[in-house]
Order: C-alpha cells, then sequence, then structure tokens
C-alpha cells in the first residue's frame, strides 16, 4: 500500500476516534471487515466476534453515544498493517485503554483485534 494512502487512513482514523466521528470512522473499514475485542466481558476464549461493516456501526455508535473522550497516544504503521494505543476516559474519571493491532487491504481496515481493559465495568 502506498504510503499517502497509510498516512491518510491514520490521519482519518484519528480524527474519527476522537472527534466521535461514526461516518468517517465506517469510510476506513471494508464492507467485509472483522473486528474481534477481548476484554473483562469477552476473555480470549470467548471474545466479541463482529463480522461485516453492519455489526461493526452498530457497536462504534453505541461507544460513540457515550460522555467518553479518545486520544490515539502511539501508532505504528506498516504497508498492510497498523497499530495503536488509545487512551479514552468517561467524564466521572473512569478511565478505559485499548491496544488495537489492524490489517490493512487496499486502504481500508479488514481485520481489527482490540484488547481493552477499564478502571472498572460498570459502563
Amino acid at each position: 500500500m502506498a504510503a499517502t494512502v497509510t498516512a491518510n487512513l491514520s490521519d482519518n482514523l484519528h480524527r474519527a476516534l476522537e472527534e466521535h466521528d461514526l461516518n468517517l470512522l465506517l469510510s476506513l473499514y471494508a464492507d467485509d471487515a472483522d473486528l474481534r475485542v477481548i476484554d473483562q466481558r469477552h476473555p480470549p476464549s470467548t471474545p466479541l466476534e463482529l463480522h461485516g461493516k453492519e455489526a461493526i456501526t452498530n457497536y462504534f455508535r453505541e461507544i460513540f453515544e457515550r460522555p467518553l473522550t479518545h486520544r490515539i497516544e502511539e501508532e505504528v504503521v506498516a504497508d498492510d498493517h497498523m497499530a495503536f494505543t488509545e487512551a479514552c476516559e468517561y467524564a466521572d474519571g473512569m478511565r478505559v485503554f485499548c491496544s488495537a493491532m489492524m490489517q490493512l487491504r487496499d486502504g481500508k481496515i479488514v481485520r481489527e483485534v482490540d484488547v481493552q481493559a477499564w478502571d472498572e465495568t460498570t459502563h
């Protein structure tokens, strides 16, 4: 993948997450994308598995409706992979940390694995 395409994907990902821009975020995923989430409610033996853009849309819509800030802290970008860490904070001060690995194809995210941890699990 060209460096410009990867840089644009990275810039758009930052903006989409940090500004809660659902349409921009969804434009970064391929129609057949997969998202796997591992956290306290979804351990490695039974992760949350989302298949296709519609399921991913519903997942992020619910997250973006929360009083939650998102900030990408660290990022590594290669031709066909991108990884980043994300720090999130609820209005009440509770924090969430996410480490994400993405597989890219033709400038789109086709597979993502997120591992996340919360200060507590009430949200």
